[in-house]
């Protein structure tokens, strides 16, 4: 626990580099666009419905994501955590195989509410922090453990993490804080959802609840330590370079909402429509080459907003249709349209060991498309956009935040968001953003 307890203790925003503070901001801005396009979909209505009515406010409270009402921290954390990931286009890790921000963002703003805090600098340190800690969790988890477990399963630790931050914990309490985290986490099976696209999705809101419960828990007394993903001596190296490799960095940006693993063939398609002038009406097939994980998102036709995400021939076939693959793309006007189920179910996928060797570090896929004229267009080897090696703009990110949240906030709440994100650090406050980001998403 020495290298994570010194890092919640002492990092303060004046230590982070200025380009982690650029990235922050980046990935703030990013969950918050998600979290507003997933506040329409029906997963979020229930589990929101559901933190109002069985997580009622105590002597603290948070309002929930994007909705209004007020529940406990836990509750906000819950829902606000299942919101960002009922549309799967928020930021994620490669080794870590998942996603931290959509867990640590939701349980940040709960926290920061419930405990009545107002320094944003202090606000935006803490959500370095949990990147940070929740990252290197995923790949200890991912090392030590032989099921591949959900992103829920150690998102639950850096949320723990930040809650004895916030909380002022002893260290003693911090170590109870994050190993109950650990226990109770969601070790969820991640190739069941993927076989069986459900609302289950990346265990990622249990996990957010479960440590945000940690660290109240700890604060009265109850124990739990060790967490043996922190603690364990052969995963030390993960732990020791904390505030040295700064994690945040190495995220990946997701240009469209559905599982990463479906993006490279996405990205192949639009590549092969955009060099060749192509447009579905051209095309006779299609047949994908990708790694293993990939081919196993085998829905063709979906039925919910669930296995449009988890599946590869589906948004492909989008893709190809209508040269991009959007939040209205997973919806049920979507599933039925005629041409896209043609590519849908006439679609060739198969495996490459090549392109499975490679994976998770690269997630690589290739598009052959044989056309109505008789020609063959190959892509080639493809990785999807927005990868770490070759980092997206601020433009990109913004552009992106615009075209999910404005629909459902409108273009003034939205600009005012964006705003008040690009201020966190001047020392303005934290409140403003939060009183943006917990109405319901209907006042524009």
């Amino acid at each position: 626990m020495g290298p994570v307890q010194s890092f919640l203790t002492n990092t303060t925003y004046e230590a982070l580099p200025e380009e982690i503070k650029v990235w922050a901001r980046r990935w703030l801005l990013d969950l918050l666009g998600v979290a507003a396009g997933g506040r329409g979909t029906q997963l979020s209505q229930i589990i929101c419905d559901h933190a109002a009515a069985q997580f009622g406010p105590g002597h603290r409270s948070a309002r929930i994501l994007f909705d209004g009402r007020a529940v406990s921290p836990a509750g906000a954390a819950l829902a606000g955590g299942m919101t960002i990931d009922a549309l799967d286009g928020h930021d994620g890790h490669k080794l870590t195989k998942g996603h931290t921000g959509c867990g640590v963002l939701p349980a940040l703003l709960a926290l920061t509410e419930a405990e009545g805090l107002e320094d944003d600098r202090a606000f935006l340190t803490s959500l370095v922090i949990g990147y940070e800690i929740g990252t290197r969790a995923g790949i200890a988890l991912h090392r030590s453990a032989p099921d591949y477990h959900t992103s829920g399963a150690w998102i639950a630790l850096a949320t723990a993490a930040l809650g004895a931050r916030i909380l002022n914990l002893t260290p003693e309490q911090t170590r109870h804080a994050i190993g109950i985290a650990e226990y109770h986490g969601p070790r969820s099976q991640m190739m069941r959802c993927i076989d069986h696209p459900t609302m289950l999705k990346d265990g990622s809101g249990w996990g957010t609840m479960a440590g945000v419960s940690a660290a109240y828990l700890a604060q009265a007394g109850f124990t739990g330590a060790p967490a043996v993903t922190v603690e364990a001596a052969d995963l030390s190296d993960l732990w020791d370079d904390l505030g040295q490799t700064w994690r945040i960095s190495e995220q990946y940006f997701k240009a469209y909402p559905v599982c990463r693993w479906a993006q490279p063939p996405v990205q192949a398609v639009l590549n092969l429509r955009a060099q060749h002038g192509l447009k579905s009406s051209d095309i006779e097939r299609i047949d994908i080459t990708t790694f293993h994980q990939s081919l196993r998102l085998a829905t063709r036709h979906p039925k919910s907003t669930e296995e449009a995400q988890y599946s590869t021939a589906y948004p492909a076939a989008v893709a190809a249709v209508r040269g991009d693959v959007t939040p209205a793309d997973l919806t049920q006007e979507s599933f039925s349209d005629p041409e896209i189920l043609r590519l849908s179910n006439t679609m060739g996928v198969c495996e490459s060991a090549e392109f499975n060797e490679a994976f998770p570090a690269r997630r690589i896929a290739s598009a052959t498309l044989t056309l109505k004229d008789g020609r063959t267009v190959v892509s080639g080897p493809t990785e999807a956009i927005g990868d770490p090696e070759a980092p997206i703009s601020q433009e990109q990110v913004e552009a992106k935040f615009d075209a999910y949240a404005i629909p459902t906030l409108g273009p003034d709440r939205a600009g005012a968001i964006k705003a008040a994100v690009s201020r966190l650090g001047e020392g303005s406050g934290i409140s403003e953003l939060i009183d943006l980001t917990s109405a319901p998403r209907n006042i524009a």
